[in-house]
């Protein structure tokens, strides 16, 4: 049947509802991922970050006569942007509902044993961080940041409630790269003992008077420690490398994998996959060095400025 993805109210009412809203997500590197995947007559390919369905729309129209598997573990995102594209392109598309990490597990269940080329966008969507709880710094939601609440029940606000001080200070410094992960990990125990930590207006006002005044500039002095948790409530590192493991063995001969990735952590992951596949003989790599973004695309888009392009072929 053409539609694979059967909406759950229940899980759906976990997030935000809304109206089949216009895409405010712009997809990065768009013209890169369609070279690099390689798009031939009559094959299927897979969007394991189907989002809001940029990079879906690109591959369905470039190649006429593909298919395409989109997947996204964010039920909202497939309602909303997902049922309105398979309308537009009937069979050519299927949805599944799931988490990348599982891809081996999904595709068998859809009835799909390999596919042509496999896309996997790491980045937190616009959508996700303008409509889901506990994305964005700037907008007073509870501190949620789960992807899929379907899936997970340990929110951002459980871990600032429940970790030790020491354990804070690890999840800051291991995911975030924050240098004053120690001070603010103190901060949080110490304002926690009073009232506690449930938004993201708390939690960035509170980082903020943790930070010495030179850290406030440009960037929010809390996006380090929002990106430190949510890394860590979604489990985002090890899905890549459960993902990556089963991304090489789901594809045909000459099939390509194609990984975006937007910070050191998850760009040092796929690298490091390539390099240790390609020395097995595995797969071979397509890109020596990693791609960006043209100036063009930056001057349009500017959130992708931190995205790497980085694409193997399975020999």
């Amino acid at each position: 049947m053409s539609m694979q993805f059967q909406t759950n109210n229940q899980q759906s009412n976990n997030t935000i509802m809304s109206t089949h809203p216009t895409p405010s997500h712009k997809s990065v590197l768009t013209e890169e991922v369609l070279e690099y995947l390689n798009l031939r007559p009559g094959k299927i390919y897979l969007d394991v970050t189907f989002g809001a369905g940029g990079h879906t729309r690109a591959i369905l129209e470039r190649e006429p006569s593909c298919r395409v598997i989109a997947m996204d573990w964010d039920t909202q995102a497939l309602d909303d942007f997902g049922v309105p594209l398979q309308a537009e392109f009937g069979d050519r598309l299927q949805l599944i509902w799931g988490n990348f990490s599982l891809l081996y597990k999904l595709l068998k269940k859809s009835g799909v044993k390999s596919v042509d080329g496999i896309l996997a966008d790491f980045g937190t969507s616009q959508v996700q961080i303008t409509q889901r709880h506990g994305f964005s710094v700037y907008r007073d939601t509870p501190l949620d940041m789960r992807m899929s609440p379907s899936h997970q029940r340990i929110t951002a606000a459980h871990i600032l409630a429940t970790a030790t001080e020491e354990e804070l200070r690890q999840i800051f410094w291991q995911y975030g790269g924050e240098g004053y992960a120690k001070k603010i990990a103190y901060f949080i125990v110490t304002e926690r003992k009073t009232k506690p930590i449930e938004t993201t207006v708390q939690l960035a006002k509170l980082v903020e008077r943790a930070l010495p005044e030179k850290r406030h500039h440009r960037v929010h002095a809390a996006t380090k420690v929002f990106q430190a948790l949510r890394i860590f409530v979604n489990k985002e590192l090890d899905n890549i490398s459960a993902f990556l493991a089963s991304a090489v063995t789901s594809l045909n001969p000459e099939g390509r994998l194609v990984c975006i990735s937007f910070h050191s952590l998850e760009d040092r992951i796929v690298k490091q996959f390539f390099k240790d596949r390609a020395l097995l003989g595995q797969l071979e790599i397509i890109t020596p060095k990693v791609v960006t973004a043209s100036e063009e695309e930056l001057e349009a888009n500017p959130s992708a400025r931190s995205a790497c392009l980085r694409a193997a072929e399975r020999v």
